[in-house]
């Protein structure tokens, strides 16, 4: 279903881009005051944009099949050259948002579910209702203003430091990574600290949805009369929880977690721009900004991608989860 379902997406994409208000010539070139109609019109049709929108379509799918995405209306550049400078800032914060979300939400949820109705499971819950509530950009402001203005502890905006920056081999493009590589211990540190804040404000969300579902499932598989045979043979709490009641727990919380994968990549556009980073979701504002309709269909395609994968992901994983289930 991937090939179909993209298809759909490039389509929809494609058409909604050609219902917002305004020319990207127009925005581009028509205010200077330096330009002729005569050049507008030229570079119109330079863009394909004088074209019926059935042969506009045409050209779109045709080159996304050559993996073509188009050339950037204000970058002039390729598309795909604009998403693969911003894609490892994007997946270095999707993942430090990813591993903070986890480590909070199951020790929380398994804990919550082994003492329900506990002190420890009431106040558990009423965070992880506080976390799905708030904005993410609300957040990020009380972060920056706590732990950056106030206690001046991590920095507010950026990947790194731009000296230690300027220094960085870029081998792969995440920091971190790059930072591991090369032996750069001041990089790797200075690339740590700038991703603490987004990457707690973008992961809240996470950890405050897995919390629930895995504390929900939890106390159902708690329930049933396997767990019961097992403590009744004598197995030790802590490997009824853990090595039996878990595995057959992640079952739904794992199509959460691949959800929300997808949510990470996605829409951390707000969280980008709050914290100034680098990535692909502050290439689709300003893209938005400026009409520049190539570089939104490649964002939205990228992003749309990295739906349908994550979701391609949670099926093979539940059939390690759980035999029963055939791909």
């Amino acid at each position: 279903m991937t090939i179909p379902i993209m298809l759909g997406v490039a389509i929809l994409v494609f058409t909604a881009m050609r219902f917002i208000p305004g020319d990207p010539v127009d925005v581009m070139y028509g205010e200077s005051g330096f330009i002729t109609e005569d050049q507008l019109e030229r570079m119109r049709k330079e863009l394909n944009l004088d074209k019926p929108f059935h042969v506009q379509l045409y050209l779109f799918l045709s080159g996304l099949v050559r993996g073509d995405l188009g050339i950037s209306y204000t970058r002039h550049r390729p598309v795909w050259d604009l998403i693969k400078e911003r894609l490892p800032a994007t997946v270095e914060l999707a993942f430090g948002a990813f591993i903070f979300g986890i480590i909070i939400a199951i020790p929380i949820g398994i804990v919550s579910a082994v003492k329900q109705y506990s002190t420890i499971d009431r106040t558990s819950m009423a965070a992880a209702f506080v976390g799905i509530s708030i904005p993410g950009f609300i957040l990020g402001l009380m972060l920056i203003l706590i732990f950056s203005v106030t206690l001046k502890l991590l920095p507010t905006a950026g990947r790194i430091d731009p000296i230690l920056g300027l220094r960085l081999k870029d081998i792969t493009g995440l920091h971190i990574l790059d930072s591991i590589i090369t032996r750069n211990p001041r990089a790797l540190l200075d690339s740590i600290k700038h991703l603490i804040l987004p990457s707690i404000a973008l992961g809240a969300v996470l950890a405050a949805i897995v919390a629930r579902v895995l504390r929900s499932s939890m106390i159902e598989v708690l329930r049933a009369d396997y767990i019961t045979l097992a403590r009744a043979k004598g197995l030790r709490g802590f490997i009824v929880v853990t090595k039996h009641a878990l595995r057959n727990a992640l079952i739904p919380t794992v199509t959460v977690v691949g959800i929300q994968i997808g949510v990470l990549l996605g829409g951390n556009m707000i969280i980008e721009c709050v914290f100034a980073w680098p990535g692909m979701g502050r290439l689709a504002v300003d893209a938005i900004k400026e009409s520049d309709y190539s570089v939104i269909q490649g964002v939205v395609m990228i992003y749309a991608l990295t739906f349908v994968m994550a979701n391609l992901l949670v099926d093979i994983i539940y059939t390690f989860l759980n035999p029963k289930i055939e791909l």
